[in-house]
C-alpha cells in the first residue's frame, strides 16, 4: 500500500507555509510602523487554508462587522493579501497598529510552533514505523 507523503503530512504543511508567510507579512508591519503612508498588510489565515484545497479544511469565516480587514483587489497572490483598517488612524497616512502588529506576531508565533511540534511527531512515527524502533 503506497503512502503518499503530503497526504500523511495533511493539513499540518499546509498551514505551516501560511503561518510562515503571515509571520513575514506582521513583521514588515512591525518595521514599517513609522513608515507615512504605510498600509499594514496581513492575511485571513481560515479562508487561506480553505482555499488551499486541502482536504477537510473547509472552515467558513464569517464577518463580525463590516469594518474589518479590507481586501487587496489588485494582489493576485495566493493567499490574497489585504490591509488591515486602523482602529485609530494616524495622520501620517500610516495604519500600523504597533500593539495590535505585537499581539498577532505572538500569536502566529505559538501557532507557528505548534505545527511544527505536530509534523515532528508525524514524521517521527513514520521514522519510528520505517526502522521498526
Amino acid at each position: 500500500m503506497a503512502l503518499s507523503l503530503d497526504t500523511y503530512l495533511g493539513l499540518d504543511a499546509t498551514a505551516l507555509k501560511l503561518e510562515s508567510r503571515r509571520m513575514e507579512l506582521l513583521a514588515d508591519n512591525l518595521a514599517n510602523v513609522d513608515t507615512p503612508n504605510y498600509k499594514a498588510k496581513d492575511i485571513d489565515f481560515r479562508a487561506a487554508l480553505a482555499a488551499a484545497g486541502t482536504p477537510g479544511a473547509s472552515l467558513n469565516l464569517a464577518a463580525t462587522s463590516a469594518g474589518g480587514i479590507g481586501t487587496d483587489p489588485q494582489n493576485g497572490a495566493d493567499p490574497p493579501l489585504q490591509y488591515r483598517v486602523p482602529l485609530a488612524p494616524s495622520l501620517d497616512g500610516n495604519t500600523v497598529d504597533a500593539q495590535l502588529e505585537q499581539a498577532a506576531f505572538a500569536d502566529n508565533t505559538v501557532r507557528y510552533q505548534a505545527t511544527l511540534t505536530f509534523l515532528t511527531t508525524r514524521l517521527r512515527d513514520l521514522m519510528t514505523a520505517i526502522t521498526g524502533s
